[in-house]
């Protein structure tokens, strides 16, 4: 076997491991802290000790997660960086941390904002038709705007996405636990034949 062929044998060989690699991290991160669609995952993993010590807050209430996080195999794989969360068109958002607004308008066919919560640790959330502006320090609750309509969400929903220096995160991990279901009766127990 020639030095070239050799070499582009061991570069697939290493690309091959490089994808399974990514997968099997994607697959694992994503079972870890994914909730499933509707919300049927109730107990996401706890923040993380490189997540911050302080857990974010719901952006929105109730939290209800449609679309769950999905990593992607590799940077440029699809995927669904983020959660999407059901909530009402015109609804208050409010930020998830502390931090300073550090983008606030519409991008392609969507208005979103972005909060730099420092350490390399940002939130955007969209469709959000922002109330501040950039600039503005903005404190872990406080109203940062309303949901409105546009991008990949269905009408009434919002996408929350977070990142530590350019690198996508489940926010799942910064949210901490969503609250238990309680199942509440539906309808009197049948009668027993006498």
């Amino acid at each position: 076997m020639n030095a070239n062929r050799r070499r582009r044998m061991v570069k697939r060989v290493i690309r091959t491991a490089g994808a399974v690699l990514a997968l099997t991290v994607a697959v694992a991160f994503s079972a870890s802290g994914a909730a499933g669609v509707d919300g049927h995952e109730l107990r996401p993993a706890r923040a993380s000790a490189d997540a911050g010590s302080a857990r974010w807050s719901w952006p929105v209430s109730p939290p209800r997660i449609t679309v769950a996080y999905r990593a992607p195999a590799h940077a440029y794989g699809p995927g669904h960086r983020g959660i999407d969360l059901a909530s009402a068109v015109d609804a208050d958002v409010r930020a998830p941390d502390d931090g300073v607004v550090a983008f606030a308008g519409v991008v392609v066919d969507r208005p979103l904002i972005t909060i730099d919560h420092g350490g390399g640790l940002v939130s955007t959330m969209e469709p959000v038709r922002a109330t501040v502006p950039v600039g503005t320090s903005v404190q872990r609750g406080e109203q940062v705007g309303t949901v409105a309509t546009g991008g990949h969400t269905t009408p009434g929903e919002i996408h929350l996405g977070a990142r530590r220096d350019d690198v996508y995160l489940n926010p799942l991990r910064l949210l901490g636990e969503v609250p238990r279901a309680v199942l509440l009766p539906c309808c009197e127990p049948a009668q027993q034949p006498g």
